[in-house]
């Protein structure tokens, strides 16, 4: 066979391997696809731009399973079960062929351990930094889609995982906090989307998403839904191990965990009388949760109070791109 020159080669040999049916095997304009009966089409973007997502020195197969596990993460917080994705690359003219290998070998990875493939996509060069988007398909039992929308008073305020570990993770990425293990730069570098939780709460959670710019921004987001404030308690949002002993030798890292964002764990308004239901869908998937709060009547506001029961001043609430 006639070797392919150019990008067509790159993507020939790189991503046609990754295509699933409704790819086409790359070689159309556009995918074709058709949710199941049944189920709602879910569908998700988002991008990532180097020195802004990633170091531009992370390894590609690290990028790439990141790129596609914020995304499957977005899934998870509608509780959406993934189905495929579209890919659009742009890095420099000079990039070596082997960071694409190693970009496909992660999406490869994560294909295999999540379930979907890829639909297609586009391939460019930029002078800029490397620009990486992707779009994500998945698909919900019709009506049963969570929203942000949900949250009453007097239903709880619930996380999944640990937060702060994205946040601590950058700066021990970039060498400005200890992290002996590489536990925290590890869970800055590659998410953990709880798919298989977001799976398990229709009927569950009364509205939900994915902490991403950080736990009291995102929980602002959810409180405007619902129209009703939030209260959490800063003692009780969950913290690794390695996020907890950074914060014992500085108490200032505290709002970084609690603002700083790259979580990707699921924030949940649950009704009381459903604590038990969601403790034993969590359970069944080996997933931790925690109860940090409630929600009230009243203003869209978050307040956070500290150990003794003041409000704690926060200079920010959470990463803006245009702040």
């Amino acid at each position: 066979m006639t070797a392919v020159p150019g990008e067509f080669g790159l993507i020939y040999k790189h991503f046609r391997p990754l295509a699933g049916p409704g790819g086409l095997d790359l070689g159309d304009d556009a995918a074709v696809f058709t949710p199941a009966p049944g189920r709602d089409l879910v569908v998700a973007a988002d991008a990532m731009v180097a020195g802004v997502h990633f170091l531009p020195d992370d390894p590609p197969d690290l990028i790439a399973r990141k790129l596609l596990r914020t995304n499957l993460s977005d899934l998870a917080a509608m509780g959406a079960a993934p189905l495929g994705y579209l890919l659009t690359v742009s890095v420099r003219r000079d990039t070596p062929e082997a960071w694409f290998a190693g970009f496909a070998a992660g999406l490869a990875a994560d294909q295999a351990e999540y379930g979907l493939a890829l639909l297609g996509g586009d391939t460019t060069s930029t002078p800029g930094p490397a620009s990486l988007s992707l779009t994500i398909l998945g698909s919900a039992v019709s009506g049963t889609a969570l929203r942000r929308t949900g949250a009453r008073p007097g239903d709880e305020v619930w996380v999944s995982g640990t937060i702060g570990d994205g946040a601590l993770g950058l700066l021990a990425a970039t060498g400005q906090l200890d992290d002996a293990t590489g536990f925290l730069a590890g869970r800055y570098r590659l998410p953990q989307p709880r798919v298989a939780l977001g799976l398990r709460l229709a009927g569950i959670a009364t509205a939900a998403m994915d902490v991403s710019d950080g736990l009291v921004q995102d929980l602002g987001h959810l409180c405007r839904g619902g129209g009703v404030s939030a209260v959490i308690e800063a003692a009780l949002v969950p913290l690794s191990p390695a996020a907890a002993a950074a914060v014992a030798a500085a108490p200032g890292l505290l709002e970084r965990c609690l603002c700083g964002g790259d979580d990707y764990e699921l924030l949940l308004a649950v009704p009381a009388a459903r604590a038990a239901a969601l403790r034993a869908a969590a359970a069944a998937c080996g997933v931790a949760v925690t109860r940090i709060g409630r929600f009230a009547a009243g203003a869209s506001e978050v307040t956070v109070h500290g150990p003794d029961g003041a409000a704690l001043p926060l200079a920010s609430g959470g990463w803006s791109h245009f702040a």
